[in-house]
């Protein structure tokens, strides 16, 4: 009896699995036919609303609204979603910098745009980007007379440090200002690697003890190299930020720094007491301020324009403008902008966290055989990363200078393998507060047999042909055989970096040993040692580009081409999903996430920075 309804179960249970599984079978087919035709919609639409983009007006009375809520990158890809209210997907995506610039220079000179509101709270790029758009501010204001107001509910360091660029900065009456001066923040692995009982080995060439980025993985805090290069150029950009503030707002520099070290803005009528804004307002307050200023009398009919549609505009309008001229068959003088932003890997480029040396080498090639193209900028925005990866750029930036004048602009960073493939240019520009340097080499391999061994109970054996021929993989330690020939390896790397720097910068290879060593340094003490050569941004770097090239009325012309929005959706989907919704319900705590991944990158010999250093401003 016992058997007879137990196999009556079974039978009812495998039915009922059988049947379930058919529903959600069906039910997923179903789901995803309706999944993709709603995409393929919503693309469409898209698709049409950006073609139209072109089309986009400019209406009399409008304020040029920068709303600086997505993460600023040297050129970013373009996002269909960004006229969406589409759940996270109408965040994702990045403000590009070069975007950020041409909108403001054009707006000086439009009729239209009577002045720019900075709607703001942090600044979410690098230092170099924030000392270059507050830069583009200043000049907007002396070139057009026209005015800017900042207003936020809170300011962060960087945030209230591009504010201070505006005529007046006003914070709503029970907000907050941050100041306290700049601090990194650095975090290290090697105590979690140490409860997996994971090894890491590190190979590092030549004297390199300021070569910070293997650090995570080896010690549980910065060492004392590491806290002087830091301070020093901490130091040298707070000086450059303190000195603009004080310029803007005309507070001496000493009791700035007195303020931050006092930690006296406690409250908001502290930062209008001290002279860090002009007044505390309410949101409506101000808005009646921006009415008076453009002489409405209903806040619905002020104008607002964000700078990636304003931008649209002007490219539409250019476009317009040549073939009115008739320009349109022409081949006029070209400056290419190459950008070479991201993390160095071989291949090709993945979006803008990874320059491919494939994607960039041919860029620079395809600007090197153009005869239209009578100069090359590079701008360069990497920490670094793959040494090979490293010199297969270099080497394109060496047969381009050798043909036509070659200018680098560094942006945020342009350290280790960043500079590496500066290093060859004519003339090289950074940032007061660009990070570059960081020239050495290191190379790292885990070694996880106890965690294989002693955590997971793995083991691994085999057999060989030759005494080392078993693959040099993280479930064993190196033999000492093996390390000396690793360390020969970096030791080569590390002369050849040495040697590209000494050529491009007409040094020997041991001054720039001496500057080297890893050691990290602002665009300013960059300056004074050699490494750069003057100081400004891209627009600075295309002016001499021109000025070497002997043209006047030329067209710049970027490099590498975007590819289109809507196929790299659909390609990149799912892909780019996770790290979508990663962005937006994690926003800033992600970066840990990213930090971890990243490990998994670290293949063959690298010249890279300490990346995990993250200036808090």
């Amino acid at each position: 009896m016992y058997a007879l309804i137990n196999t009556i179960t079974m039978k009812q249970f495998f039915k009922y699995m059988f049947a379930s599984a058919l529903g959600f079978i069906v039910a997923g087919g179903v789901l995803l036919l309706i999944f993709f035709i709603s995409i393929v919609g919503i693309v469409s639409s898209l698709e049409g609303s950006f073609s139209s983009k072109s089309e986009v007006k400019v209406k009399e009375k409008t304020v040029l609204h920068l709303k600086l809520n997505q993460a600023i990158v040297d050129r970013a890809e373009q996002n269909p979603f960004e006229n969406l209210d589409f759940g996270p997907f109408s965040q994702a995506g990045n403000t590009g910098l070069n975007e950020l610039l041409a909108s403001i220079e054009h707006a000086a000179e439009d009729d239209k745009i009577k002045g720019i509101y900075l709607d703001l709270s942090s600044f979410p790029g690098g230092l170099g980007s924030l000392k270059e758009l507050r830069n583009a501010l200043i000049d907007f204001k002396k070139e057009s007379g026209k005015w800017i107001l900042a207003y936020s509910n809170m300011y962060s360091q960087g945030g209230y440090y591009l504010a201070s660029a505006a005529d007046r900065v006003y914070l709503y009456p029970e907000g907050d200002l941050e100041w306290k001066g700049l601090g990194t923040s650095v975090m290290f692995l090697k105590g979690m690697l140490d409860k997996l009982d994971i090894d890491v080995q590190v190979i590092r060439g030549g004297n390199n003890k300021f070569k910070s980025a293997v650090e995570p993985f080896i010690r549980e805090d910065m060492s004392e190299a590491n806290k002087e290069q830091t301070l020093k150029m901490l130091n040298s950009i707070s000086n450059q930020m303190m000195s603009d503030i004080s310029d803007s707002k005309g507070t001496p520099i000493d009791q700035l720094n007195l303020f931050a070290d006092s930690l006296m803005l406690n409250a908001p009528n502290d930062a209008f007491d001290l002279g860090f804004v002009d007044a505390l307002k309410y949101k409506d307050e101000f808005m009646t301020e921006l009415m008076d200023s453009l002489d409405v009398e209903k806040e619905s009919a002020i104008n607002f324009m964000r700078p990636s549609k304003y931008y649209s505009s002007i490219r539409g309008k250019k476009k317009a403008e040549k073939v009115l001229a008739g320009e349109k068959s022409e081949k006029k003088d070209k400056i290419a902008v190459i950008y070479a932003q991201g993390a160095i890997e071989t291949g090709k480029s993945r979006g803008v966290e990874s320059m491919g040396s494939e994607t960039i080498a041919n860029a620079i090639k395809k600007a090197r055989k153009d005869s239209s193209v009578k100069a090359i900028v590079l701008r360069v925005n990497s920490p670094g990363g793959s040494a090979l990866a490293s010199d297969e750029i270099w080497r394109e930036t060496v047969l381009a200078r050798d043909q036509k004048p070659f200018v680098v602009s560094m942006g945020d960073l342009a350290a280790s393998g960043g500079y590496y493939i500066s290093a060859a240019a004519d003339v090289i520009y950074a940032q007061p507060t660009t990070i570059t340097g960081s020239i050495g080499v290191f190379g790292i391999i885990p070694n996880a047999k106890g965690f294989f061994n002693d955590k997971l109970g793995i083991t691994f054996d085999g057999v060989q042909t030759h005494e080392n021929a078993e693959p040099m993989g993280i479930n064993r330690p190196l033999s000492d055989f093996e390390r000396k020939k690793i360390e020969k390896s970096v030791e080569r790397v590390y002369h050849t970096f040495l040697t590209r720097v000494a050529d491009g910068r007409n040094m020997s290879v041991e001054e720039v040993d001496a500057i080297g060593m890893g050691r990290i340094w602002s665009g300013t003490n960059a300056v004074e040692i050699g490494l750069v050569d003057e100081l400004g941004g891209l627009k600075d770097a295309i002016a001499k580009a021109a000025e070497m090239a002997e043209v006047d009325d030329f067209e710049e012309e970027e490099f590498p081409k975007l590819k289109d929005p809507f196929e790299e959706f659909m390609k990149n989907f799912f892909s780019g999903a996770e790290m979508t919704f990663l962005n937006y319900y994690l926003g800033d705590e992600q970066k840990h996430l990213k930090k971890i991944r990243n490990v998994k990158n670290l293949k063959g010999i690298r010249t890279q920075m300490p990346a995990e250093i993250e200036v808090i401003h």
